[in-house]
């Protein structure tokens, strides 16, 4: 008993894998995510571990389990794997208020992001 298995939304050669609760904003993830679109998964793994931005670490995490996804669930050849899509979403904000001079208060805000990246399996070249 149960319900039905929901149908596959991705194609057969291609794998995905979703980040949630990113502590960064979206604009700052989405510069880490422009540097891989469009790259080999290997070259887009090497220029994430030597990234100096902060997130890039969480980012590569994500690329890693999409790869495990693709070779362990679907099967598919990690060699020929590449970037197809790196998305941002906007999760919430935190707010927070720092106290300042005069009995003012600033705001602080602490945006939380999604990611997800989707990897495809490049055709053999003939």
């Amino acid at each position: 008993m149960g319900k039905p298995a929901r149908e596959r939304t991705l194609a057969d050669n291609e794998v995905r894998s979703f980040s949630k609760l990113m502590r960064t904003s979206p604009q700052k993830l989405n510069l880490v995510a422009q540097m891989i679109r469009g790259k080999s998964a290997d070259l887009a793994l090497a220029d994430l571990t030597f990234s100096k931005r902060r997130i890039a670490g969480e980012v590569k995490k994500v690329l890693q389990s999409a790869i495990a996804n693709a070779e362990n669930n679907h099967q598919l050849d990690v060699d020929r794997l590449y970037v197809k899509s790196a998305t941002v979403g906007k999760q919430f904000t935190v707010k927070r208020f720092r106290p300042r001079a005069r009995g003012r208060g600033a705001r602080i805000v602490k945006p939380f992001s999604n990611f997800t990246v989707i990897l495809r399996e490049r055709e053999e070249a003939e």
